[in-house]
């Protein structure tokens, strides 16, 4: 496998290609995870640092935006397909039976647990390096990426219409599947009435969806698969 690093400590690209169902599978302590959690963190603070440079007029919660839309399952997973980590990953036999080496979200994950694992090799240089040959193109567009807000859209909209009355709030219906791969239910309420409900990876993504649920029922957005 080559993905453009070599690694001083083999034992840290090894722990980063093993998902959570093989160590369980195995029996074993040592997953993901924790490369993961921290692969996020510096992938959050590379991308936020280019566009801080290169996007001085803009404000917080337009950088906000714009880092959550470049790091976004989408963009991660497609860049873990070129680099076919799906291919290396240690996966139990029951997510592996069932597609887990192409799952957006797995993938997703994958990449930042194989970027914290760089991190740790060689430090942040070095994975700054690492992520501009594997998600330069799609930080570098950033401009051009269409960030929409959904719940803030939601919200503006009522508060407009009723002088603020009130404020749109989100209840969890439900969490499903593995523990490893959840899906959250989110409904969006407002005034005491269901909405608007969505689906999504995470619970941030699950009040979007829920969101444009809603402004979809109201015809202010067109309804289309999340």
């Amino acid at each position: 496998m080559s993905i453009g690093y070599e690694f001083n400590d083999k034992n840290l690209i090894k722990t980063a290609l093993t998902h959570t169902s093989y160590a369980h599978d195995m029996g074993m302590e040592v997953n993901n995870q924790r490369l993961e959690f921290l692969g996020d963190s510096v992938l959050s603070f590379i991308v936020a640092d280019y566009l801080y440079e290169k996007f001085s007029v803009y404000d917080e919660g337009h950088l906000t935006e714009l880092r959550a839309a470049v790091v976004c399952e989408k963009s991660l997973a497609a860049a873990a397909r070129k680099l076919e980590l799906g291919k290396e990953l240690r996966l139990g036999g029951s997510e592996r039976a069932c597609g887990g080496g192409e799952k957006a979200s797995i993938l997703a994950d994958t990449y930042e647990a194989v970027l914290g694992a760089i991190f740790l090799d060689g430090g942040i240089e070095c994975a700054r390096k690492w992520v501009f040959e594997t998600l330069g193109d799609t930080i570098e567009g950033a401009e051009n990426i269409d960030i929409h807000n959904y719940k803030s859209e939601l919200q503006i909209y009522f508060q407009k219409r009723d002088r603020n009355r009130e404020t749109v709030s989100y209840h969890l219906k439900k969490r499903i599947g593995p523990d490893h791969a959840p899906s959250f239910v989110s409904q969006a309420v407002y005034c005491g009435k269901v909405i608007g409900e969505g689906k999504g990876g995470n619970l941030k993504k699950a009040e979007q969806a829920a969101a444009k649920d809603a402004l979809s029922r109201m015809g202010k957005v067109k309804a289309k698969n999340q």
